[in-house]
């Protein structure tokens, strides 16, 4: 059975940091995301790593602040994130692929993600 769980996320003020983990288990995937859905918004991509190789990819809006990591060894996903804002308030999901894809491009589609967690809440106060 496939599994994606989330944890770390948090109530934090402006200017601080959290640090989102996923663990995987049930099947072993090309690449996994994190994506975030604030209230009344459409679901926003946010970073993106292939497992072998490590390969990233960061939305402009989190580049620089946001960094995606992997540990193979624990078959973890983690999101770094610092410098936050209140406008990275959502719920912050782990995304799994099974397949490869050609380009970055693609892999800030949500709907090419065949597996997601339940969502961890990320509240950043002003």
């Amino acid at each position: 059975q496939v599994q994606l769980v989330e944890s770390g996320g948090g109530l934090v003020q402006a200017g601080g940091s959290l640090r989102l983990s996923c663990a995987v288990s049930g099947r072993s995937f090309s690449s996994m995301g994190w994506f975030r859905q604030a209230p009344g918004k459409a679901r926003e991509f946010v970073a993106h790593i292939v497992w072998s190789g490590g390969r990233t990819y960061h939305a402009d809006s989190v580049k620089g602040r946001f960094t995606i990591s992997r540990d193979n060894t624990k078959n973890t996903v983690v999101l770094q994130m610092n410098s936050l804002k209140p406008e990275d308030t959502a719920v912050y999901y782990c995304a799994a692929i099974v397949g490869y894809y050609s380009s970055p491009y693609y892999y800030t589609r949500d709907d090419l993600y065949d597996y997601w967690g339940q969502g961890t809440q990320v509240t950043v106060s002003s």
